[in-house]
C-alpha cells in the first residue's frame, strides 16, 4: 500500500499504513490533526508541530514516524513516480 506523507512548513509526518495496528492513540490524543472520519485524515494544520510530534512519538507501532523538513535535501516527485532532487542554484 506504500507509505502517505503530511507536511506543514517545518515537519512532515510519514504513515505506513500496512504497520498500523489501529491504537487510536494519535486520534485520541489529538483529533484535530488526526481524524479518521476525515479525508485526508492527517490535517497538519490543525496543531502545532511541537504537539503533532508529541502525539506521534506514542504511536506503538511506529505506523507514524516525522522529520524535519530542513532535515536533508528535499526531494521532488515526478510523473514516473521517481523522486528527484530540488536544485534550487539554478533558478
Amino acid at each position: 500500500m506504500g507509505e502517505k506523507r503530511y507536511s506543514n512548513e517545518e515537519i512532515t509526518v510519514v504513515w505506513k499504513p500496512e504497520v498500523c495496528i489501529h491504537s487510536t492513540n494519535c486520534w485520541k490524543s489529538l483529533l484535530p490533526v488526526f481524524d479518521p472520519r476525515k479525508r485526508p485524515w492527517v490535517n497538519m494544520a490543525g496543531a502545532t508541530s511541537d504537539k503533532i510530534m508529541a502525539a506521534v512519538d506514542k504511536c506503538p507501532s511506529g505506523a507514524l514516524s516525522y522529520f524535519a523538513n530542513d532535515a536533508g535535501p528535499r526531494m521532488e516527485e515526478v510523473a514516473d513516480s521517481t523522486h528527484v532532487p530540488i536544485n534550487h542554484s539554478d533558478a
